[in-house]
């Protein structure tokens, strides 16, 4: 490939590369949304301490458990670990390591050659910051998906408890 033309795909693949972070933060969004929404009802439908029985502990206990790591896998997920991309003019945090006058300086004497490099370094990095998002989010939706279980279970031993948690006009 020419130089031109490996500078243009770099470009196109960090392109790329940067446009499947949208979806899966928007994915992440929503399964914390799911998460919190399964944890208040939880909460909400749950009778007085006094009145549980070791049957409703045990299977809010696990409701708790499988939804608590799902939203530890979503703050990974939201926050990966970010470090790399030294000396790069791509990287944000590299950039913002330097002056502002040191970084136009850096930028403007770099090669095409040391530019097509950095961009490629950049979507290999985004790369795989991005499988580590889309791990944690599978990780974080096959817990929740194990949770529904218990946290049903939690719900229909509540609601055979015969005590309402709240007042009728909230269910």
């Amino acid at each position: 490939m020419r130089p031109e033309t490996q500078y243009i795909a770099a470009k196109d693949q960090l392109s790329l590369v940067l446009g499947f972070f949208s979806r899966v933060e928007s994915k992440l969004s929503f399964l914390f949304a799911i998460d919190t929404g399964v944890l208040a009802v939880l909460v909400a439908d749950a009778p007085p301490i006094k009145d549980l029985s070791w049957s409703m502990i045990v299977a809010a206990a696990l409701t708790l458990l499988l939804i608590g790591l799902s939203i530890v896998f979503l703050y990974r997920g939201a926050f990966p670990n970010l470090k790399g991309g030294e000396a790069s003019l791509v990287y944000f945090r590299e950039i913002a390591s330097r002056t502002e006058h040191r970084f136009i300086e850096d930028f403007k004497n770099q090669s095409e050659e040391q530019h097509t490099n950095d961009l490629l370094g950049q979507a290999w990095r985004n790369s795989v910051i991005l499988k580590m998002k889309f791990d944690s989010l599978k990780l974080a939706f096959g817990l929740l998906a194990a949770g529904i279980i218990p946290w049903l279970a939690s719900l229909a031993l509540f609601a055979a408890n015969g005590k309402p948690a709240r007042p009728t006009l909230l269910r």
